[in-house]
């Protein structure tokens, strides 16, 4: 793992929420978009040295609209910013660590991302992003 790139924090209602980030705290929006293959809409927020990713569930069978309905709003998960994504996959794996994807798939920005699952982290989630590719 290179660094922390952010740290999603799931919300009902980016709109709802936004202001609290931008207003209160003063932090700058860099964009929001729509992730088809999670069901979400993000919103990447400046927050110095990592972003910060507001997730918004855009449809019920969301994974982000179910962690809402168990545990509330807040964070969400951790990413690590990686390269050679599937490499980084493997030698986890080989490891043992039990992952959610064993192949990266497109994110947001056009990063390729996997998540590690929780049980195998101390019951925090884990996201690897590639932004090698040229994502944002």
């Amino acid at each position: 793992m290179e660094k922390v790139d952010h740290i999603g924090i799931a919300v009902k209602s980016i709109e709802e929420s936004l202001p609290y980030y931008t207003e209160t705290l003063g932090l700058k929006l860099l964009n929001i978009e729509e992730v088809a293959s999670e069901k979400v809409r993000v919103a990447f927020i400046d927050s110095g040295n990592v972003k910060l990713e507001l997730l918004e569930p855009i449809d019920e069978s969301s994974a982000v609209h179910s962690f809402i309905e168990k545990k509330g709003e807040g964070i969400h998960h951790v990413a690590f910013g990686v390269t050679n994504i599937q490499e980084r996959l493997n030698e986890l794996k080989e490891k043992g660590v039990k992952l959610i994807q064993e192949t990266p798939k497109v994110g947001a920005g056009g990063a390729q991302v996997a998540f590690i699952h929780p049980k195998a982290s101390g019951g925090v989630l884990y996201e690897l992003c590639d932004k090698s590719g040229g994502a944002k």
